[in-house]
């Protein structure tokens, strides 16, 4: 693509045309904060009134009115020329333009941003007395004895999403802190949603970004959730009375791009933060989805699906997303092979193993042999396995359990 050369805070930067100036200052490595920005989604502001569930409990009549959504409004720059102060996700960068990210006006604008989101989420994680951003100290760790005079639930130490929150992230870079505190905090009163298989719904911690909407249907193409507009506010619902009328794919998509404790994997709830990655591939069918492991200790607490992967690029499916701890920690897997000894399987050695299949496969003759492959083997090892028939053992004698 075309490259054009603009200026962010004195730096001159070159980006690919079409980009957005938010686009262009994160591939140079500038932090601009946002919430409802996202790199595989939209940007988009108009909410079609098809996309509505309902607005005040009355479905909207007109399906070819819009309904404008300003979004996070956390991104605001300067730009040369411009009189306002523009939302750097919306806007198209330019040959020559000259943008500014910490001027103090746009400060303000974050800085009273922020507050209007804080209004309706619990904010005592961002606003404790033993904030020290100097000594990276503003994030209870697990274990740490809570001080503050508040509930349960609202305590960072006992939030799932606690030190990996975004909106921990945007509030330590606008510096809101306990000097200036934010309005009070109004609780939603929302019920817990558990009725999903594999994730929980808590729309109190929800901020409206609206992610979850958006890569529902821009990338799963499942058009499952939908916007409530209550009040002036954005609110997430099924179309149907629950995720599975609705036709859930269960995904977890939604799970992935939350950026706050909204949605939340019910198994991850309580584990902590993982110590280590692997990168591995998923084991349920040959697509080759690359998976990331999040380990604590030897246990996997989480699965995510990779997104520099050219395959399945940040996407998995309900196996690969929240099947994999399940077989892999069952206390009836098989974890080493079972050789059969006086009608009785015991655990043996793979080199034992081995050996004992292929002293057994030279007694036979090629039109005696017969292999089998998997479905969820990779295409690699299926490759593998019908070259094995062919060429060592000489027959042709092979099928697949899925015809593929």
């Amino acid at each position: 693509m075309d490259k054009i050369s603009l200026t962010i805070d004195g730096r001159q930067i070159e980006a690919s045309q079409g980009m957005t100036v938010l686009e262009a200052a994160r591939e140079a490595g500038i932090y601009i904060p946002t919430l409802c920005y996202h790199p595989d989604l939209s940007s988009s502001r108009e909410v079609q009134a098809s996309e509505v569930i309902y607005c005040n409990a009355e479905p909207l009549k007109n399906d070819n009115s819009a309904i404008r959504y300003e979004g996070c409004q956390l991104c605001v720059v300067a730009i040369e020329g411009m009189k306002a102060l523009p939302t750097a996700c919306t806007t198209e960068a330019t040959s020559g333009m000259v943008v500014r990210t910490s001027t103090p006006p746009v400060k303000q604008k974050q800085h009273d941003n922020l507050k209007l989101i804080l209004w309706q989420h619990p904010n005592v994680c961002l606003t404790c007395d033993r904030f020290d951003q100097a000594d990276n100290l503003n994030i209870c760790k697990p274990f740490n004895i809570c001080l503050r005079s508040v509930n349960i639930t609202e305590r960072c130490v006992l939030c799932p999403k606690n030190d990996h929150c975004d909106l921990q992230k945007v509030a330590d870079y606008i510096g809101l802190g306990i000097e200036e505190r934010p309005l009070p905090y109004t609780a939603k009163g929302q019920p817990l949603e558990t009725n999903a298989p594999f994730f929980d719904r808590d729309y109190n911690l929800c901020i409206g970004c609206t992610r979850c909407v958006r890569v529902c249907r821009e990338v799963r193409g499942a058009d499952v959730l939908g916007y409530v507009f209550r009040d002036g506010k954005v609110i997430v619902g099924a179309r149907g009375p629950s995720l599975m009328e609705s036709g859930c794919q269960f995904c977890g998509a939604c799970v992935d791009v939350c950026p706050v404790g909204a949605l939340l994997e019910r198994t991850r709830k309580w584990q902590g933060s993982a110590e280590r990655q692997v990168l591995t591939t998923c084991p349920y069918c040959g697509v080759g989805c690359q998976l990331e492991l999040q380990l604590k200790g030897e246990r996997i607490i989480e699965v995510l699906p990779q997104r520099k992967n050219e395959v399945n690029r940040g996407q998995a499916c309900v196996k690969g997303r929240f099947g994999i701890q399940e077989f892999v920690h069952h206390p009836e897997r098989l974890t080493t092979p079972l050789v059969k000894r006086d009608g009785e399987f015991v655990a043996a050695s793979w080199e034992e193993a081995l050996d004992l299949v292929a002293s057994k496969l030279a007694s036979y003759q090629k039109n005696e042999v017969a292999v089998i492959s998997s479905a969820k083997c990779t295409n690699e090892d299926n490759y593998v396995a019908q070259k094995f028939a062919r060429a060592v053992l000489g027959t042709n004698n092979i099928d697949h359990c899925a015809r593929l």
